[in-house]
């Protein structure tokens, strides 16, 4: 990250992975019986035969559990609290972590039905993501403003604070019409659906930033405004 702006030093990142919201756990499975061992077999090539068998049973355990296909009928969900659908989730995570965190510049990257979940958590939190959250970053968004039903007031700020870089033969960055009365559109530079967030990265750090620097200004304008007026009361009293 050192590339990015000195303005991004000391940032902190909350990563939400919206696709698993529930506990993984084994299913039951059937004991299986040793077979009996050869009592006329020598001690030493019985503890090599354990050795071996050991090392094997720990590459079975580990095939199975990154590898193995029929990982899911090994095993079965059990939906966390509260966090059971995306929705959920990122209501949780807004509710006990973010809105409660010391940070004022919020920023955004979603993808895909990540865009949708954004969109759901502005319209249940409207009031507390416009306080804190300063840009949002779509990556070939599915999200859908009017199955939604998100209101104008909603509309009017993702105009503002919120692009969407969508999968695109177009080059990176290039303006892409769309139907939907939400949030500007842009190439992300490539076709790929699952390529747009790593093609248009570089872009969407950019896009932050003069969404900081624009935040900082407003900041300086308002403490320069209400300084004058102190001084003036302050002369006025005089």
């Amino acid at each position: 990250m050192k590339s990015c702006n000195r303005s991004w030093e000391g940032y902190g990142v909350i990563l939400l992975n919206t696709n698993e919201n529930y506990v993984e756990v084994e299913k039951s499975k059937k004991q299986v019986q040793p077979p009996a061992s050869d009592t006329d077999e020598p001690a030493e090539k019985k503890e090599r035969k354990d050795d071996s068998q050991k090392e094997m049973n720990k590459r079975r355990d580990c095939y199975e559990k990154y590898r193995n296909p029929q990982k899911e009928k090994e095993t079965k969900h059990i939906p966390i609290r509260d966090n059971s659908t995306p929705e959920e989730h990122t209501l949780y995570v807004w509710d006990h972590f973010i809105s409660r965190s010391s940070a004022k510049n919020v920023v955004f990257v979603a993808h895909s039905y990540g865009g949708l979940v954004f969109v759901e958590l502005m319209i249940h939190r409207e009031a507390e993501v416009k306080n804190k959250v300063i840009s949002v970053a779509l990556t070939d968004s599915v999200h859908n403003v009017w199955h939604q039903e998100a209101g104008k007031s909603v509309l009017d700020w993702m105009q503002e604070h919120c692009r969407n870089w969508v999968s695109s033969s177009e080059p990176l960055d290039t303006p892409v019409e769309f139907m939907l009365p939400d949030c500007p559109r842009v190439s992300a530079g490539t076709e790929r659906h699952e390529l747009t967030s790593w093609k248009s990265f570089t872009s969407i750090f950019k896009y932050f930033t003069q969404a900081l620097e624009a935040q900082n200004t407003e900041i300086k304008s308002k403490t320069t405004v209400t300084t004058r007026s102190s001084h003036r009361k302050k002369s006025e009293e005089l």
